[in-house]
C-alpha cells in the first residue's frame, strides 16, 4: 500500500561532503528518528558528539577491502528496497530486514580536471547504488543527495509530519541526475583516457555528448515572439563563465549576447586599446589606437550611422571619460570589456538603457568546436582558429609591401574573420573606414564599400592615403579589382587568400595598378 505521507523512523546516512550534516542529523534524532552510519560518517558525528548505529548492526557484517564494501549488502538493499505492503512484507519479516525511510548519501568527488586521478579512491560504488535503489522506490524511500534540501524537508516534516508523494518524486528526479552526471563525468575519463592513448585527434569524435545547463532565461530570442535562453556547459568552476557579469541594464536578449560574443572575440585579437563596433553580428566599425577614446571615436567614425543601438567591445579597462564620450555620440544597446573603473560604474548606473558586461577571464578561452542545429541534424566543424603571420603569407605582385603595410593589412584582414561573406573591408591604417558585407557576390560588396568609402572620405578627411582591402575569400574574376579601383583610387595593398583559376588574371590586375596583393592562402567565410 502506498503511504500518502513518508513517516520516517529509519534513516541511512552516507556522505562524502559533510556540510550541513551535524545539523541536519540532530533535528533527526530530536524527532527520535534512528540514524545508520557508514563508518567514516559514523567517526565524523562522533567527533562532534553525535551518537549513531554503524551500518553493521544491519547487515550483521563489517566493512571490507579498506571500506569499498559498506553497504553493498541484501539487508541494506532490501531495507530501502522493500514495499511497506503486498508480498514483500512478508520477507522484510522472514530475514529480518530493517525498513529504511531515509537515504541520505553523497559521493566521492570525481574531479576530471585532476591529471592523475586514484580509481580506486574516487569512484564510488556503494554510493549510486544506494541512490538508485532510493530512488526507484521513492513512493516508500525519501532520497537525499543535495545538502540544500536537508532544511525543506526538515520543514516539510514540521509542518505536515512526514514528506508528501510529490516532494518524493522531485527528489528521485534530482537523485537520478545526480547519478547521471556522476557517470557522465567519469565515462569522460575514460574516453579522454582512451583517445589520449591512442594518440587520435578527438575534436570531431565519432560520438559528441553535450551537457549544458541553464544559466538565465533571455528577453527573449532573435524576434519577441521567440523564447530564449542562456546555457552554459556542466564545468560550473568555468573560469570563462563565472567571470561573464551583467553590471547595469535590463535583461538580455539573444542578439545581445549573441553579438557581445562576437564584439568581444574580435576586439581581443589585438593588444593595443582597441574597440570593436557590432550590429547585426557584423563589425561595422573597429580601430587600434593608443588609448582607448581615441580607437571608440576612429570606430564609430568608420560608420556612424550603422553604430546607433550597436554593440560596442573594448580590450582594455573602461573609463569614466570614455563612457561620457560615447553617451554624448551615440545611443548605445550594449557595452563589453575586461573591466570598468569605479567612477566609470557609477556614471554608467546613473542610465539603465546601456547594458554592461564584464568579462574578466578571457585570455582567448574559447571553444575550439562549433555546432549549428539544423532540423534534426547538427552541424559540427573546428573553428577557424588561423595563424595569422606574413610569414604564411605569400606577396604575389610585382609591388612589394612596406612593413608598415604587412601590419596594417593584418589588422585589415583579422577584422574582415568577423564580417559575413561576402566580405570586403577597407582599412586606413589601423582604422576600419568601409565594409562590403552579406552580399551573394564579391562585385557588390566592393560596390557598398566603395559607396560607403566615398560617404566617408570627407569625413575621415582621407585625402590620397593609402587603404588597405581585404577579401574574405579570392578573387573569381578581376572584376572586384576594376570595380574597387573605379572609385578609389587611393588602394595601396589587397589582401585575399587566393586560390582562384583566374589567380593570374586577377594579380594581373593588380600589377596593371601598381597594387600589391597579398595571399594569405585560408578563406575566412562566415555564414
Amino acid at each position: 500500500m502506498e503511504l500518502k505521507k513518508q513517516i520516517i523512523k529509519n534513516a541511512l546516512i552516507s556522505v562524502s561532503n559533510k556540510k550541513n550534516i551535524i545539523t541536519f542529523t540532530k533535528q533527526l534524532l530530536k524527532k527520535k528518528i534512528k540514524i545508520f552510519t557508514t563508518k567514516n560518517t559514523k567517526n565524523f558525528l562522533k567527533n562532534n558528539n553525535i551518537i549513531t548505529n554503524n551500518i553493521s548492526k544491519i547487515t550483521e557484517y563489517p566493512e571490507i577491502l579498506n571500506g569499498k564494501i559498506k553497504t553493498l549488502h541484501p539487508k541494506i538493499f532490501g531495507g530501502i528496497l522493500g514495499n511497506r505492503g503486498n508480498d514483500d512484507l512478508k520477507y522484510i519479516k522472514k530475514y529480518n530486514i530493517t525498513i529504511i525511510d531515509l537515504v541520505v548519501v553523497n559521493f566521492y568527488p570525481f574531479n576530471t580536471s585532476e591529471k592523475n586521478i586514484n580509481i580506486k579512491k574516487n569512484i564510488d560504488i556503494g554510493g549510486p547504488a544506494l541512490v538508485r535503489a532510493a530512488a526507484k522506490n521513492y513512493k516508500n524511500t525519501i532520497i537525499l543527495v543535495d545538502v540544500l534540501d536537508y532544511d525543506k524537508i526538515l520543514l516539510e516534516i514540521n509542518n505536515t509530519k512526514g514528506v508528501s508523494i510529490e516532494t518524493r518524486l522531485k527528489l528521485a528526479k534530482k537523485a537520478f541526475e545526480y547519478t547521471s552526471n556522476y557517470d557522465y563525468l567519469i565515462f569522460k575519463y575514460f574516453n579522454k583516457k582512451i583517445y589520449n592513448k591512442k594518440n587520435i585527434n578527438s575534436k570531431l569524435p565519432n560520438k559528441i555528448y553535450i551537457k549544458y545547463y541553464k544559466k538565465q532565461n533571455l528577453k527573449y530570442g532573435e524576434n519577441p515572439n521567440q523564447k530564449a535562453a542562456l546555457y552554459v556547459k556542466e564545468n560550473k568552476n568555468d573560469k570563462f563563465i563565472n567571470s561573464f557579469e551583467q553590471l547595469n541594464g535590463k535583461k538580455l536578449s539573444y542578439n545581445n549576447f549573441y553579438d557581445s560574443h562576437i564584439a568581444y572575440e574580435c576586439v581581443n585579437q589585438f593588444s593595443n586599446p582597441s574597440c570593436v563596433i557590432i550590429k547585426h553580428g557584423n563589425p561595422c566599425g573597429a580601430s587600434s589606437s593608443n588609448d582607448l577614446v581615441s580607437a571608440y571615436l576612429n570606430a564609430y567614425n568608420s560608420d556612424s550611422i550603422s553604430a546607433f543601438g550597436g554593440i560596442i567591445g573594448f580590450n582594455k579597462i573602461i573609463t569614466e571619460k570614455l563612457i561620457i564620450k560615447i553617451i554624448k555620440k551615440q545611443f548605445v544597446e550594449l557595452i563589453i570589456g575586461p573591466k570598468i573603473t569605479k567612477e566609470a560604474l557609477n556614471y554608467i548606473k546613473t542610465n539603465n538603457k546601456i547594458k554592461l558586461i564584464i568579462c574578466k577571464n578571457y585570455n582567448n578561452n574559447y571553444s575550439k568546436i562549433e555546432f549549428k542545429n539544423v532540423n534534426h541534424y547538427l552541424l559540427v566543424q573546428e573553428k577557424n582558429l588561423q595563424n595569422d603571420q606574413f610569414k604564411n603569407w605569400e606577396v604575389v605582385t610585382k609591388k612589394k609591401p612596406t612593413e608598415l603595410e604587412i601590419q596594417y593589412s593584418l589588422f585589415c584582414w583579422k577584422i574582415a574573420k568577423f564580417v559575413k561573406s561576402n566580405a570586403i573591408v577597407y582599412s586606413n591604417k589601423f582604422n576600419i573606414i568601409s565594409i562590403g558585407s552579406g552580399q551573394t557576390n564579391r562585385v557588390e560588396s566592393v560596390k557598398i564599400a566603395n559607396l560607403k568609402y566615398k560617404n566617408n572620405k570627407k569625413k575621415l578627411k582621407l585625402k590620397n592615403q593609402d587603404i588597405i582591402m581585404a577579401s574574405d575569400a579570392f578573387f573569381p574574376f578581376r572584376d572586384s579589382i576594376d570595380e574597387c579601383i573605379k572609385n578609389n583610387h587611393n588602394i595601396s595593398c589587397i589582401i585575399q587568400p587566393g586560390g582562384s583559376i583566374r589567380d593570374k588574371e586577377v594579380i594581373k590586375a593588380a600589377d596593371e595598378y601598381n597594387i600589391c596583393m597579398i595571399f594569405t592562402k585560408n578563406r575566412i567565410f562566415k555564414h
